[in-house]
């Protein structure tokens, strides 16, 4: 059999290529793509994916972020019908047809996936499946291959979360060994952590405390820490604050603020990127490259939208241009942000 030759692209044809916009099933937190949440046994891991599924079937919000309403399949592997139902109608009082339930599977080996792919023929507006836990999936393997199994098994699961578009979310626990960093004391191999998209590391620091630690780390979103608390009778997690919230670092940057500024007084632009660059130094004298605009632009498009810029690209023969348009909300008519001297 011939060898079959690496399918190449040329930088840019790359730059050039329309691609799909990364999907989000939780804005800003739940992108498409294979997540792990860690946490010790019994700190109510099951509780915040119960409620996670529930907003997400209904199109609700989930701690104040918007998420993409679809049917929701949660594997509830290490429960029962009667704990499941339990817990759902501690949280609700009435539940929507497309949020799904199961408590058997298939093993990975045993076609979990083939499984899940006639689930999402069945149900094609899936977006969110979680799988609790990752290890009633998994064959008996020795340890003799650990990191190797670990980066094998999660790269089945995320090769399917990528092919569909959808978020998968797996359940593991925490090793007892304590580490400076959270994500490092996840059970398993770092091939586990590494070959996923994302992390979140549940963690309290006395098992009595009501307040936990969310440990967000990820490839598409930015790496954060979450305050929790556990509301012993709604019987859910309650947001309380996050140490490193998006709009912030979009005050501290030192170009976005003249962007808007820009837009204020122009309310419309239609360009390149470098063009917008020699505009944005005209008016305030900031100097940045074309690129790290265009990356900035892209990180920081939902906050813009929230303030009434609208950001859309196009393409123009040989030019990639972008469209600003400055539509003021009601309830957010002043969008300055201070720019310093």
């Amino acid at each position: 059999m011939p060898t079959e030759k690496i399918k190449i692209i040329d930088g840019q044809r790359l730059l050039d290529l329309e691609l799909p916009s990364i999907r989000f099933i939780v804005d800003k937190l739940i992108p498409q793509g294979l997540h792990i949440l860690a946490g010790a046994p019994k700190i109510k891991k099951s509780w915040l994916l119960l409620l996670l599924c529930l907003k997400v079937a209904q199109g609700e919000k989930f701690w104040e972020l918007t998420t993409e309403k679809g049917t929701t399949l949660y594997l509830g592997l290490e429960d029962s019908l009667n704990r499941l139902q339990t817990r759902l109608s501690i949280i609700t009082d009435t539940a929507p047809d497309n949020l799904k339930f199961a408590t058997m599977v298939n093993s990975l080996s045993g076609g979990l996936l083939e499984q899940l792919e006639i689930f999402l023929t069945d149900y094609p507006d899936t977006n969110l499946v979680v799988i609790d836990t990752l290890q009633k999936v998994r064959d008996n393997l020795s340890d003799a291959n650990l990191y190797g199994n670990d980066y094998k098994d999660i790269g089945l699961i995320k090769a399917f979360a990528d092919k569909h578009r959808i978020a998968i979310i797996v359940v593991q626990h925490l090793r007892k060994q304590f580490d400076s960093d959270p994500h490092s004391m996840v059970t398993g191999s770092t091939g586990l952590v590494g070959a996923a998209d994302s992390s979140f590391v549940l963690k309290k620091d006395k098992p009595e405390d009501e307040t936990a630690k969310l440990y967000v780390r990820g490839r598409d979103i930015e790496e954060q820490v979450m305050t929790l608390r556990f509301d012993g009778e709604a019987m859910e997690w309650i947001f309380v604050s996050t140490d490193s919230p998006m709009t912030d670092s979009m005050k501290r940057d030192t170009v976005i603020p003249q962007l808007i500024n820009y837009l204020q007084k122009e309310k419309e632009f239609i360009g390149t990127a470098s063009e917008l660059a020699e505009k944005i130094k005209a008016v305030s004298g900031a100097e940045t490259k074309s690129n790290v605009l265009t990356r900035k632009l892209n990180a920081f498009e939902s906050e813009l939208a929230d303030m009434g810029i609208e950001f859309t690209k196009s393409r123009s023969g040989e030019r990639r241009e972008i469209l600003l348009i400055y539509s003021p909300k009601e309830a957010n008519d002043d969008m300055t942000i201070e720019t310093g001297s």
